[in-house]
């Protein structure tokens, strides 16, 4: 476990530094820089800005300095709020957008797994059939199309909830941006579990224990659920760090102030340090949940541990 974690501390090193890297030059190519805009800035007022924040100097030496700043954990001020760090707005979006990922995620499991149990003991038959086209819909429709028509339905028509708005996370606030993620995710999850639990019911070691007389429960609870896990484990890796740094749509439709509601405004200003400091956030997280991934494998399957 211990050799596990260093290896992957120092993956995450060179992992981070390449990402900030290949963003920082990037960024710097594109067309456009954090104080053009519509109305023109005199030249002496552009020059103070970019000497204020160090625009001004060469690439090589604001890359130095912005690469020793996130040494000491400061991502640098941001163009676009200029009375805000980066490293607040993070701190500020970050939980919104990791409350509405994690309880999207909670709400994905409790029902995309019961789904795929109850689809994979009826395969083939009409309520596996109902159930692969409602995943297919899930899966197939937009949330951008899913947001407003829920909105519609649940705050107009029947004005049961709020149509948008954080408003400290009351419950009734986050009911439908909650939904509106989790509803593809639940798709997903159904089908990858309904078709792990399919074919792990088809292996020989199966077959073995109901030769011995377990029960069809004892069989599925006992020694088919753990390895039919594993595909939804790897899937839930990278949905996990989209969901918790969120999503821009779901955010823009809802009016959250989330974490990916400041990414396309940073990008949209080409606010640098904004943009570097959250996909390095990103970055990060992948790597944490990379490897909270390897370590539910090994649990899940004992197999692709050390000897």
């Amino acid at each position: 476990m211990l050799r596990l974690l260093w290896q992957r501390l120092l993956w995450a090193i060179p992992v981070l530094w390449l990402v900030l890297t290949l963003t920082f030059v990037l960024l710097r190519l594109a067309p456009g820089g954090p104080f053009d805009s519509e109305r023109q800035l005199a030249p002496e007022i552009e020059a103070q800005l970019s000497a204020k924040y160090q625009l001004d100097k060469p690439i090589i030496e604001q890359y130095m300095g912005y690469l020793g700043r996130v040494i000491r954990g400061d991502l640098g001020p941001s163009f676009q709020y200029p009375d805000q760090t980066v490293n607040e707005l993070i701190a500020y979006g970050l939980p919104i957008s990791a409350t509405l990922g994690v309880l999207a995620l909670f709400v994905a499991l409790l029902i995309g797994l019961p789904l795929g149990i109850w689809s994979a003991q009826h395969a083939n038959r009409p309520i596996d059939y109902a159930i692969g086209f409602i995943a297919v819909f899930g899966m197939s429709v937009p949330n951008f199309v899913v947001a407003p028509l829920l909105i519609l339905v649940l705050a107009v028509y029947w004005p049961l909830l709020p149509v948008g708005g954080w408003n400290d996370g009351q419950i009734q606030h986050l009911v439908l941006p909650v939904i509106t993620l989790a509803i593809p995710f639940i798709a997903y999850i159904t089908r990858l579990f309904r078709s792990a639990l399919l074919d792990q019911l088809q292996q020989p070691f199966i077959t073995t224990a109901r030769a011995k007389g377990c029960s069809e429960r004892r069989v599925l609870w006992q020694h088919a659920m753990r390895p039919a896990l594993l595909p939804v484990v790897s899937f839930l890796g990278p949905a996990t760090v989209g969901l918790i740094t969120g999503s821009v749509v779901i955010e823009q439709i809802f009016g959250l102030p989330g974490l990916g509601r400041y990414f396309i405004q940073g990008a949209l200003s080409r606010d640098y340090t904004l943009v570097l400091g959250v996909v390095l956030l990103v970055a990060l997280l992948m790597l944490i949940m990379n490897l909270v991934v390897d370590l539910l494998y090994r649990w899940l399957d004992p197999r692709t541990q050390e000897g």
